[in-house]
């Protein structure tokens, strides 16, 4: 760390970006960076112009060593090859394993040596040339041989959501219609349909994805991921209680917007339990609101770590195609033409 001193990596302002590696750390040669939602929707509702949202990304890289932006908080994660690893490294890797890490950009130190000049500002994923340093207690996971790289750094990206989701959905037992009745808001992104699928899978009664355009209703039902499919823009509270009707015992948040912590505790049935996995949310909207809501709900911050998450998610994406199509579509929607 170079600022503040006295600190963890994801605290600090500022990082050091030397390629010098202690013992117990890997140099990695890096291919691709990937926003997270909430990050790159900010930057790009701020800067608008895309070639202006690639100097807002390199600025803060160029200024901070990592990528963390300091609006929402959150970062990404990113592709590339292992290039040294050093003789105490308890992660595994070997030189040369392409990889993708499981860990935030925001505690990363990253030093990009060629201005970012391949990426137009107009996608999540961030083709560059740099260098990037994981410590002793970082994740990685080697990309897979079966899936080409955009798509599986995808889904990595969001692998914490569903594994999560599948631990909360079976711990949250019976339910009115057999298994507990999940909610998913945002049902139609990375994490949301990855966490609907993972929802079914874990013995979910009643499953509902919450959308905010027929575009994204349609498609989560054609993909066939959940029961019921609602129209509602999460932000409103009143009109996300209206949408979903009888109140879920799991409630699980996927949006990249800021605004929909209330409008999930009035979805939530007292006793059940909210899981927020967007950085766009603020806790303490969170906690005040079911104070003054007197929602008895149990609200868990999703870490984006549970053991094993990244094989978990790379198998539902395997085994269910509806998810794999989502995500297809939304790889060609947003890759430049």
């Amino acid at each position: 760390m170079l600022e503040p001193t006295g600190v963890l990596p994801q605290q600090a302002w500022r990082l050091s970006t030397e390629t010098r590696s202690w013992p117990d750390e890997v140099l990695v040669d890096v291919e691709v960076l990937n926003l997270d939602a909430a990050s790159y929707r900010q930057l790009r509702e701020q800067h608008g112009d895309p070639d202006a949202v690639r100097r807002a990304v390199l600025d803060i890289i160029t200024e901070r060593g990592k990528l963390h932006n300091p609006v929402t908080g959150s970062g990404g994660m990113l592709l590339g090859a292992v290039r040294e690893v050093g003789p105490e490294s308890p992660l595994g890797l070997r030189p040369g394993d392409r990889i993708a890490t499981l860990v935030s950009l925001t505690l990363t130190p990253l030093r990009i040596d060629d201005g970012l000049a391949r990426w137009s500002g107009a996608s999540e994923q961030i083709p560059c040339r740099g260098t990037a340093v994981l410590f002793g207690r970082s994740i990685a996971a080697v990309l897979p041989d079966d899936l080409p790289d955009e798509l599986a750094l995808s889904v990595l990206d969001v692998c914490g959501a569903p594994a999560l989701t599948d631990r909360v959905v079976r711990e949250a037992g019976t339910g009115d219609q057999g298994g507990p009745s999940v909610l998913v808001l945002g049902g139609g992104g990375k994490s949301g349909s990855l966490s609907l699928a993972a929802a079914r899978r874990a013995g979910a009664g009643r499953l509902v994805a919450l959308v905010p355009t027929r575009a994204e209703a349609d498609a989560v039902r054609a993909a066939g991921l959940a029961d019921e499919v609602v129209l509602a823009d999460a932000r409103d509270p009143v009109a996300v209680a209206a949408a979903v009707g009888a109140r879920a015992d799991v409630t699980v948040v996927c949006v990249d917007v800021p605004g929909c912590e209330h409008g999930a505790i009035l979805a939530t049935v007292d006793g059940g339990t909210i899981v927020f996995f967007s950085m766009a949310t603020s806790f303490s909207a969170a906690a005040l609101g079911a104070e003054g809501l007197a929602a008895d709900v149990r609200m868990l911050i999703g870490n984006g770590y549970v053991p094993g998450h990244a094989t978990f998610a790379l198998d539902l994406l395997r085994s269910t195609p509806g998810v794999r199509d989502l995500f297809e579509r939304r790889e060609r929607q947003t890759s430049p033409t």
